[in-house]
């Protein structure tokens, strides 16, 4: 199904409904607006899909602006970050914006509010301004300082601006109603005094205007007809139009503010907040710590681009939160790298098998498909000797009728190669084996053409060469969290449901034809998963992440438990 033949979302119809209204078609223009203050997660990548998804549909601009009004968490590394994966993901901006670049308009507009008498300099400590702002069931209490003269408001407000007071000192809010139902409207703070060095303005204001001030103002200067935001936005949407009534031109786009559903992941969480302590207290190595839901982490687990956007168009956009299986991503993940990813052949669990009527000290190179469902992909070759590794869970001295992997006395066929006859084992002192014997059938080679190797066995394995093998240190991934939704219990702290066994590393064995393998590479291990390479291989050492297995395990275990 192309795009223009997919049934629309309610956004969607939200905003033909608006073109059918008379709404000029090349006004439409849409926003994604991070705040730089983390990396960006799952939950932002919908939103990503989303805005610039409608970008495409209607060739409308997208702008890509960071709401930077906080500069005691946000960086210029989050920016790159943010950057980075937006391009990754596959989209274009049609210009980089930040809240920042209209620090000077909305002061100006601020000092206006002030002489209107619609602001005012609040005096009161953060706690008595909690206090007298009352519940929801309660109206609140007008500060005393509610009604200061406008010339001495606006002395303050230009000395918060020069830097004169220490934090928290001072405060600019609005004056709307201290008995509004929504306690957004009761006097909300528009601007704070913090002595930080911004980012991108260096230590050139003392003051930071508030988000609910700065969103709908960029909006409105950027001339954005269609600000779509999450359901926890939606009691924010009257404060939003309230703020726009201050400023806007009747001759002018005036944007809309709609809500859409947050789509939460299981066994996760995609606080940013939350994100950072797994990062500060060390439970993961970093923001792009390929168990982390960043865009970034799924990126270096080998997760691709085509899967995200398809997982994001798979759960659509709705008017309720909703909690998606995480299984739902890695089956997109699975069924993308199925069509993409080469075939090759490690072992990461190695049983010494030697091939006794092999000749010794020979060789040779059998060809291989590099992916049976593309046949554009082509073939290569793999080195097979007298002594090969194969799994160790892929042997039994004995077995029963459904066990077709290697065992005493029966047949198995090597993948690409010959088949095996398994005669003997050795073990260790404990009773483990450590070796098997086998003889091969040199009639047998796949491929051959001979009437031999059309001869049928129930069991393929994996397997390499060990005199070719390159040794690789193997990440084996899993889930972050072992609970469903980890940071929805009350009385307990979501750290409490982090998954010890979220990775093992080892050392694996692979085919020499990934020696060379670059950071990114994507490939499937036959018989065992998806893998891609990591950033932190070098010339002398492999290192691969498992991005997903070739089926969802864990599904299979939460059931058995």
């Amino acid at each position: 199904m192309n795009e223009s033949e997919r049934p629309l979302n309610f956004l969607e119809h939200l905003v033909e409904e608006d073109l059918k209204n008379g709404f000029p078609k090349e006004d439409l223009r849409f926003r994604f607006p991070p705040e730089p203050n983390g990396y960006l997660h799952i939950g932002h990548a919908s939103s990503i899909c989303l805005n610039f998804g409608l970008g495409l549909r209607y060739n409308a601009p997208v702008n890509l602006r960071f709401d930077d009004t906080n500069p005691a968490k946000e960086e210029q590394r989050f920016v790159d970050a943010i950057k980075r994966d937006v391009e990754w993901l596959g989209y274009e901006w049609n210009t980089e914006r930040y809240a920042s670049d209209y620090f000077q308009q909305l002061y100006d507009w601020a000092v206006s509010l002030i002489k209107e008498g619609k602001a005012y300099i609040d005096s009161q400590t953060s706690e008595e301004m909690a206090t007298q702002k009352g519940n929801p069931t309660e109206p609140g209490i007008e500060s005393p300082f509610r009604n200061r003269p406008v010339e001495e408001n606006l002395q303050l407000f230009e000395d918060m601006k020069a830097g004169k007071f220490e934090e928290g000192k001072h405060v600019l809010r609005a004056k709307i109603d201290m008995t509004s139902s929504n306690m957004l409207m009761r006097d909300p703070i528009m601007y704070r005094v913090l002595h930080k060095s911004h980012h991108r303005t260096n230590t050139d204001w003392c003051i930071y205007p508030m988000y609910d001030w700065t969103h709908g103002e960029s909006d409105y200067i950027e001339q954005v007809s269609h600000s779509l935001c999450t359901l926890e936005f939606a009691m924010h949407r009257e404060l939003y139009d309230w703020f726009l009534n201050q400023v806007v031109d009747e001759n002018r786009v005036r944007p809309k503010q709609r809500e859409f559903a947050r789509r939460n992941l299981s066994h996760t969480v995609v606080s940013k907040r939350k994100l950072a302590r797994l990062v500060e207290d060390g439970v993961v190595d970093s923001w792009d710590d390929p168990r982390m839901p960043t865009i970034s982490g799924l990126r270096r687990r080998g997760y691709s681009p085509e899967s995200i956007r398809n997982f994001a168009d798979t759960i659509g956009i709705a008017k309720r939160d909703n909690l998606i299986d995480v299984s739902l991503l890695e089956f997109q993940v699975r069924d993308h790298l199925n069509k993409v990813a080469p075939r090759v052949m490690g072992v990461l669990n190695p049983l010494k098998v030697v091939i006794t009527n092999y000749p010794e000290g020979e060789e040779e190179w059998l060809d291989a498909e590099n992916n049976p469902g593309d046949e554009s992909a082509g073939s290569r070759k793999v080195p097979l000797s007298r002594e090969i590794y194969i799994e160790k869970e892929d042997f039994r001295e004995e077995a029963n009728k459904k066990f077709f992997r290697m065992k005493l006395g029966k047949e198995v066929r090597l993948k690409n190669g010959y088949i095996l006859m398994a005669e003997s084992c050795t073990k260790d002192s404990d009773g483990n084996v450590i070796e098997v014997q086998c003889t091969y059938d040199p009639k047998s080679k796949s491929g051959s053409g001979s009437e031999e190797s059309l001869r049928k066995v129930k069991g393929t394995l994996h397997w390499v060469s060990i005199k070719h093998a390159v040794a690789a240190e193997v990440r084996l991934y899993d889930r972050l969290f072992t609970d469903e939704s980890p940071d929805t219990h009350k009385d307990k702290d979501f750290m409490e449901f982090v998954n010890p066994d979220s990775l093992e590393v080892i050392t694996g064995y692979v085919e020499p034809s990934l020696k060379d393998s670059k950071s990114g590479d994507q490939m499937q291990f036959q018989r065992i998963g998806y893998f891609c390479v990591d950033p932190d291989t070098t010339s002398d050492k492999l290192v691969f992440n498992r991005t997903v297995g070739l089926r969802d395990s864990w599904a299979k275990i939460q059931e058995k438990s």
